[in-house]
């Protein structure tokens, strides 16, 4: 299977990898936005100590201003740089959306929007207290996706980094953002994570459908974006089952051949829209169990 390193442009509701990039380190920017990462998210929020919160807002406006777009991780509400945060950004072009951290209920998603109107909002919740409240926050009209602040959320709960410890909580994220008719989730990074490492916790993701994951380094995003995709199996069985539809008349054969329906051209929409080519030599596949993007 080949990926070009940089797909078709598509929308954020289906980006696979969201590349974090500290917002007081300008020189990084441009390699950012040559990455295959399909969001460059520019951070003045954890990554910035709150002595340079104005020098790195600034880098990002000048950035922004040059005719590059790109998110922005902004402080969380209520903290003395969101509402400069918000300001500074509602006057700054080419603005592509915000990350807000530390969502912990409707009315943080709601106060950032009146703020900067028209601007897509991503909730990161990173708390006990914020997952207690994930249907709401879906559910506020601002948001646009749900993203998972996996490194604070540990700090504050105790969890462990383990994928059985961290399963209840990723299922709410997902039931969440179902429940509201929202894309899938943003899972949180896999810190110093590469290769094989990468694509196993980039697996565990999509184990639990989420459809994004935040990245922190130009390297990690070719990986997720692989893993966040539909695998050659997925698009041959697609291609395979809809070939046998067809050549039966179209006619549904029971139960079953709706949703595997929807599922094939789900996962054939997709590898078109992410530019992805397999070999139609590749067919012998048994029906996969993921949905991906769903």
């Amino acid at each position: 299977m080949h990926q070009a390193a940089k797909p078709a442009t598509f929308g954020p509701e289906f980006a696979r990898s969201w590349l974090l990039v500290n917002a007081t380190q300008p020189p990084r920017f441009d390699s950012a936005a040559r990455s295959a990462a399909d969001a460059v998210v520019l951070d003045v929020e954890d990554a910035v100590a709150p002595s340079r919160k104005d020098e790195a807002r600034s880098n990002v406006v000048d950035w922004l201003r040059g005719g590059h777009h790109a998110w922005v991780r902004i402080n969380g509400f209520g903290t003395e740089h969101w509402e400069r945060d918000c300001r500074t950004l509602a006057a700054t072009p080419n603005l592509s959306g915000v990350i807000l951290a530390m969502v912990e209920s409707p009315e943080h998603v709601i106060r950032t929007a009146e703020l900067l109107p028209g601007v897509r909002i991503v909730a990161l919740v990173e708390t006990a207290r914020g997952v207690q409240s994930l249907q709401q926050i879906a559910e506020a009209r601002p948001t646009f996706r749900l993203g998972f602040g996996l490194g604070d959320y540990r700090r504050d709960t105790g969890f462990a980094d383990d994928p059985l410890t961290l399963a209840y909580t990723r299922s709410q994220f997902t039931i969440a953002a179902r429940g509201a008719g929202l894309p899938g989730p943003i899972d949180g990074p896999s810190v110093g994570a590469l290769g094989v490492a990468l694509a196993d916790a980039a697996g565990v993701t999509t184990q639990f459908g989420m459809t994004g994951k935040i990245c922190l380094t130009p390297e990690q995003a070719p990986i997720v974006n692989e893993i966040l995709s539909p695998s050659v199996a997925d698009i041959s069985w697609a291609r395979q089952f809809l070939r046998q539809l067809d050549a039966q008349g179209g006619e549904i054969r029971d139960g079953s051949d709706l949703p595997r329906m929807a599922r094939a051209r789900k996962i054939l929409h997709l590898a078109e829209l992410f530019g992805m080519e397999t070999d139609e030599a590749y067919t012998d596949w048994n029906e996969p169990t993921e949905v991906h993007h769903c």
